[in-house]
Order: C-alpha cells, then sequence, then structure tokens
C-alpha cells in the first residue's frame, strides 16, 4: 500500500486506521512483543518517520490497538452472556454458565490475551503520559462495561465483579502464553508424558479458572 500526502483530517485518519490494521495483522503471526516499527512501517507502506506523526511509538500502535479489540470482545461476549446464562438458575450454577460462556470467549481471542499480557511490561514503555492517561481512561470505561455485564448476569458478586473482571483479564492473558509450547517443550513431553500435566488447554483450563475465580467471590462473607 502506498499513500500519497494526508492533506486533510479524513486522509490523516485512514492513515491511522491503516497502521492498526496492519498491526492487528501482524499479531496473527506474531505476538506483540516482536511487532518492530520497522516491519509495521514497511508492511504499511509508509516510511518509519511518517508512522510516527500517527503514533509516539510501537507501543502506542499496540495499546490503542488493544483498546479496540478489547471493545470489539465486550460486544461479542455481551451477546454471548445473554444467550448462555439462565438467570432461573442459582448463582452458584449461573457463576459457572459466566465463568464457560467468558473462559470459552477469551480463549478464542488470542490477540486480545496477547495484548493483555504485554501490557505492563512491555506496552506501557516507551509511551508519554499522556498515552497512558487516554488508555488507562479507555481501560476503565471498558472495564466498567464489563462488571455491567457481570452485576446483570450475577448481581451476587456486589463489589468482587470488577475484581473477577481484572483478574479473568490478566489470567486469560498469562494462561495465553502456555498456548503454543516450543518444539523442545513438545519433545519433553514425548520423552515423558507424566510432563503434559503442564500442557495447557486454554479453552478448558480457561473455563476452569474463571469459574473457581466466581466461585471464591461468591463464597466470601458478605456477598449475597
Amino acid at each position: 500500500m502506498t499513500f500519497q500526502r494526508a492533506r486533510s483530517e479524513e486522509q490523516r485518519e485512514i492513515r491511522r486506521q491503516a497502521i492498526l490494521d496492519t498491526a492487528r495483522s501482524m499479531l496473527d503471526e506474531m505476538p506483540a512483543a516482536e511487532v518492530g516499527l520497522n516491519e509495521l512501517s514497511r508492511r504499511v507502506g509508509l516510511a518509519k518517520s511518517n508512522v510516527l506523526r500517527y503514533f509516539e511509538s510501537r507501543e502506542a500502535v499496540l495499546l490503542e490497538l488493544l483498546a479496540g479489540v478489547l471493545e470489539a470482545w465486550i460486544s461479542e461476549v455481551s451477546q454471548e452472556l445473554a444467550d448462555g446464562v439462565d438467570p432461573r438458575l442459582s448463582a452458584r450454577e449461573r457463576g459457572d454458565q459466566v465463568a464457560a460462556v467468558i473462559g470459552r470467549s477469551l480463549a478464542r481471542h488470542t490477540v486480545l490475551c496477547d495484548l493483555v499480557n504485554a501490557q505492563a511490561g512491555v506496552l506501557e514503555h516507551n509511551v508519554s503520559v499522556d498515552v497512558v492517561l487516554r488508555h488507562k481512561r479507555s481501560a476503565l470505561a471498558n472495564l466498567g462495561t464489563v462488571v455491567e455485564l457481570l452485576h446483570h448476569h450475577l448481581p451476587e458478586l456486589g463489589d468482587s465483579a470488577g475484581t473477577v473482571c481484572m483478574t479473568a483479564l490478566v489470567l486469560a492473558g498469562a494462561m495465553s502464553t502456555y498456548r503454543v509450547p516450543s518444539a523442545s517443550t513438545l519433545a519433553a513431553y514425548e520423552a515423558d508424558p507424566s510432563l503434559t500435566r503442564f500442557q495447557v488447554d486454554l479453552d478448558s483450563d480457561l473455563e476452569n479458572a474463571v469459574s473457581l475465580l466466581i466461585a471464591g467471590a461468591l463464597a466470601r462473607p458478605g456477598v449475597r
């Protein structure tokens, strides 16, 4: 893709979106930590200096991408929760249904998991205070939306809903790193099958982890 000089706000927005779309496509091929500004610039068809006119660093690109990916996931999981949680059931049963929906949904959204996992250690470095403020405020609004979803389907969680949301996302990010073992690790599992206990089935293991998280929150004193 080759761009002419952007002369209008509309053209500048097209370039910004092209940069984000290209970074998103790169995440289908590599983890967030390996997305480099040089390769991003080459693929989008802009000089690196031009990319930096729109985003102050590659971390700033990925932080904005994280916000968009998270918003898209929230929109999707909202409908999945509506379809997958039966309001007539007990709190414990609804908790298991919520965990199943969220666990399976996050397991499918591996790019979201990767970006969440890279957020504190990679993406929030080499960025200005303004970028972090914008990102954190967006994240806070998105977290509030997920908390509202949990309160709708599982009001018994009360004030624990926020902790459940944040912890579930952190768990998804951390567990996703085990999704594709290295060649040496796979060979070790083949040599000693007892070690496959350490293999992660992201779908089922994440569902179980979120289920335990919700059950623990519901069991806390003072939670209805």
